[in-house]
C-alpha cells in the first residue's frame, strides 16, 4: 500500500514539473503576471467571495441603453457620459400648441413615444415637433428605468447628482429635477439627460444650441385619455398605439440597444464600485439584485460620486486607452451564453430521456467545446484515474488560461486607462474567472468519471456514480447562471408566436400614477399588472398579442 501511495506521490509530481516546465511556442497571450503564474492562485473549489461585485459591474455595462435589462432591473446604478451624434432625429410632442421649447423639455427617440404627449381636441389635433442634431450633444446617461415614477428607488442616481440626496417626495416633481439637472450639468458643458421610459427619452437643457427644426406639424391627436398615458380608455385603437409604442422599444431590447445615442465606457460611474462607494457593500448583503437600492449611501460617497463624475465629462477625450468596451463585454457573453445555457438544458431533462451515460457525454462534449482552445496539452494527466483532489494540480493551468485570454493585452494598457476602466477590466476578469472556473472544474471531473470521449476508460462508469456527477454539474450550472444572471437568458419559454410578442411588464402601462391607490380598481383591465404575481417589483416574460384581442 506504502508503495503504491509512493508512486501516486511521484506520478503527481512529475506531471505537475510537467506543466510548470512545458514551453508552448508562439503563444496568443500575452505573458503572465508572478501571481498568474502561480498555480496556487487557480484554485478550482474556491468560488467568488459573497461581496464581490465584478459580475454585476459587468452585467450592468453590458446592458446599457438596452431596454430589455433595464425593463427587468428598474433601479439603475450605473451613471455614464455620452454624446447624441450630428443628423440624430429627436421628437417632442407639444402639450401647449404650435410653440418651439425654449429650453428645459423632453424629447424622444421615437415618434411612437412621443406622440403619446402630442395631445389636442378633435376639433384642433395636436402639435409633433421633430428636430435634427446639428452638433454632437453631450449627455449623461442614467441606467435602469430612470423616467419610472415608483417609489422603490428608480431616480435614486439623478437625486444624487441634482440634490446630493434623496428626495423622494420629489417623484413627480420632474420640473424641478431637470431645472436642477441642467443647473449642474451647465459646469461641464452637459445638454441633456437620457433616461428610460417606456423607450429611451432626453431632458433637454438648451433646444436651441444643438438642434433645428425638421418639422413642425399638425397632426390628428392620438386621444389617449386627459390625464396621462397610464389613464388608458378601453377601446382597440387606444390600446394598438400602447402596443405599438412597446413595440418600437422592443427594437431597442438587446445588444447592440440604443445606437443613436454613444456611450463613453471610460468614464462610466458605478455604485457597484466598491472602492468608489463602499458605504454601500454592507447594504447589499443577502439581498437579491431585484432589492439593491443607491438609498444608503453615505454624503462622503455622494461627493466622490460628483467628483469623478465632473473628472469624466471635463477631461479631453484624447487621455482614453481607445478600448472598446463595448464590444468587449459582450465578446464574453457571445462566448458562453448559449453554451451554458445549453449545458444547463442538457442538465435538466430527466432521466428518462435516454441513457444517462450518453447524456453525461453530452455534457462533457459541450463542456470541452467551452475550453477546448484552453486545454494545454502538457497540462493533461496521463493516467485519467487521478484522484480528484490532485484535479487542481493538472487542471490548474487550463483555468488559468481561459480566465487570463480575454484581457491578457487589454491590461497592458493599464498606464493610459482611465479609473473607470480599470473597473471595468477588474469586471471582466472576476466573471471570466467564474466561468471558467466552474466549467473547468466540470469538465476535469468529467474526465476522472470517464465519459470524456477523447479519453475513454476501460470500464463504462456505474449508473450510481453517473447520477452523483450530474447532480453536481446541474448545481455548478445552476449556481453560476444564477450568480452571472444575465438578461440573454431571460426570454419566453416557449417562444412566441408570429402574432405575439415577448414582453416585460414596463411602467407606465398599467401601472397606478400619482392620485391612484396602490391596488387596482379596474380588474378588468388588460394592461394593469396583477400586484400579487410581482410584476411590480419582479417583471417576468410573457407572450402578448400583437392584434386584438390585446392584453399586457
Amino acid at each position: 500500500m506504502l508503495s503504491i501511495r509512493k508512486a501516486a506521490v511521484v506520478w503527481l509530481f512529475l506531471a505537475f514539473e510537467r506543466v510548470l516546465t512545458a514551453q508552448i511556442p508562439l503563444s496568443s497571450h500575452a505573458p503572465c503576471s508572478d501571481a498568474e503564474h502561480d498555480i496556487g492562485q487557480w484554485d478550482l473549489n474556491e468560488a467568488p467571495a459573497v461581496n464581490t461585485t465584478g459580475h454585476l459591474v459587468f452585467e450592468t455595462a453590458n446592458s446599457l441603453l438596452q431596454h430589455w435589462a433595464n425593463t427587468r432591473h428598474r433601479i439603475g446604478h450605473t451613471i455614464v457620459p455620452g454624446t447624441v451624434p450630428v443628423g440624430t432625429l429627436l421628437y417632442h410632442g407639444a402639450i401647449t400648441g404650435p410653440h418651439m421649447p425654449a429650453a428645459l423639455e423632453w424629447v424622444a427617440v421615437e415618434p411612437d413615444h412621443s406622440m403619446i404627449f402630442c395631445r389636442g381636441s378633435v376639433e384642433t389635433g395636436c402639435w409633433h415637433l421633430t428636430l435634427r442634431v446639428t452638433r454632437p450633444m453631450k449627455v449623461l446617461y442614467f441606467d435602469g428605468s430612470g423616467a419610472t415614477k415608483l417609489p422603490e428607488g428608480t431616480m435614486d442616481t439623478q437625486d444624487l447628482v441634482a440634490w446630493s440626496e434623496m428626495k423622494p417626495e420629489w417623484l413627480h416633481n420632474e420640473e424641478q429635477r431637470i431645472k436642477d439637472l441642467c443647473k449642474w450639468g451647465q459646469k461641464y458643458g452637459v445638454n441633456g439627460f437620457v433616461r428610460m421610459e417606456m423607450n429611451f427619452e432626453i431632458m433637454v437643457c438648451d433646444f436651441t444650441s444643438h438642434m433645428e427644426v425638421v418639422s413642425f406639424l399638425n397632426l390628428e391627436s392620438p386621444r389617449l385619455g386627459k390625464r396621462s398615458p397610464t389613464d388608458l380608455p378601453q377601446d382597440p385603437t387606444t390600446v394598438h398605439h400602447a402596443y405599438e409604442v412597446m413595440h418600437s422599444a422592443s427594437w431597442r431590447e438587446r445588444h447592440p440597444g440604443e445606437t443613436r445615442i454613444i456611450l463613453d465606457f471610460s468614464g462610466l460611474v458605478s455604485f457597484y464600485d466598491t472602492a468608489l462607494v463602499p458605504s454601500l457593500v454592507s447594504r447589499r448583503v443577502g439581498l437579491e439584485r431585484w432589492d439593491h437600492r443607491v438609498g444608503g449611501i453615505s454624503s462622503k460617497d455622494i461627493e466622490r460620486v460628483k467628483d469623478r463624475l465632473a473628472q469624466a465629462l471635463s477631461r479631453p477625450p484624447v487621455t482614453t486607452s481607445g478600448i472598446d468596451w463595448k464590444t468587449v463585454l459582450q465578446v464574453v457573453v457571445d462566448r458562453y451564453a448559449s453554451r451554458l445555457g445549453m449545458i444547463q438544458h442538457l442538465l435538466n431533462i430527466t432521466l428518462d430521456d435516454g441513457p444517462i451515460f450518453d447524456r453525461a457525454r453530452q455534457v462533457q462534449r459541450q463542456l470541452r467545446t467551452v475550453l477546448e482552445h484552453h486545454i494545454v496539452f502538457a497540462a493533461l494527466p496521463s493516467n485519467t484515474t487521478v484522484t480528484t483532489d490532485a484535479t487542481n494540480l493538472w487542471a490548474a493551468p487550463i483555468f488559468r488560461d481561459c480566465a487570463t485570454s480575454h484581457m491578457a493585452f487589454i491590461a497592458a494598457h493599464g498606464t493610459t486607462m482611465m479609473p473607470s476602466e480599470h473597473l471595468l477590466l477588474q469586471a471582466v476578469r472576476e466573471t471570466t474567472r467564474e466561468i471558467c472556473r466552474v466549467t473547468t472544474r466540470m469538465w476535469a471531473s468529467g474526465m476522472i468519471a470517464g465519459v470524456d470521449s477523447f479519453y475513454p476508460p476501460d470500464q463504462r462508469p456505474e449508473a450510481d456514480s453517473l447520477e452523483a456527477l450530474m447532480g453536481e454539474w446541474k448545481e455548478d450550472i445552476t449556481r453560476l447562471i444564477s450568480w452571472l444572471d444575465w438578461n440573454v437568458w431571460v426570454t419566453c419559454r416557449p417562444a412566441c408566436g408570429f402574432e405575439e410578442m415577448c414582453y416585460l411588464p414596463t411602467w407606465p402601462l398599467g401601472f397606478p400614477g400619482p392620485d391612484d391607490d396602490k391596488t387596482p380598481q379596474r380588474d378588468s383591465d388588460p394592461l394593469w399588472p396583477d400586484p400579487n404575481k410581482g410584476e411590480w417589483k419582479r417583471p417576468q416574460p410573457k407572450c402578448i398579442r400583437r392584434l386584438e384581442p390585446y392584453g399586457f
